[in-house]
């Protein structure tokens, strides 16, 4: 269990340096963290991160450049309009 909150917490420090106006894909995050097999466990972390204020979520989309929507309606939404906000 400490090993995932570790890999979570890593992946909450890297998303937090994306630039304002700039994405990456989970499987670039995956590979900088030294784990190019696990784009799914960062979207798992950008899920259980609760929209926590200092985690830029929305700067993070798939492998096509395009919002993953699974099983929500509102967050994708939210997250295009977070990144129309910001020039993207």
């Amino acid at each position: 269990m400490a090993e995932k909150a570790n890999f979570y917490d890593a992946v909450y420090r890297l998303v937090r340096e994306i630039p304002r106006g700039r994405v990456m894909c989970y499987g670039q995050i995956a590979t900088i963290l030294g784990c190019p097999r696990a784009a799914r466990a960062v979207g798992y972390a950008m899920r259980a991160s609760g929209r926590k204020a200092d985690v830029p979520w929305q700067r993070v989309i798939n492998y096509k450049g395009r919002i993953s929507a699974k099983n929500d309606v509102e967050r994708p939404m939210l997250q295009r309009v977070l990144l129309e906000a910001e020039g993207v």
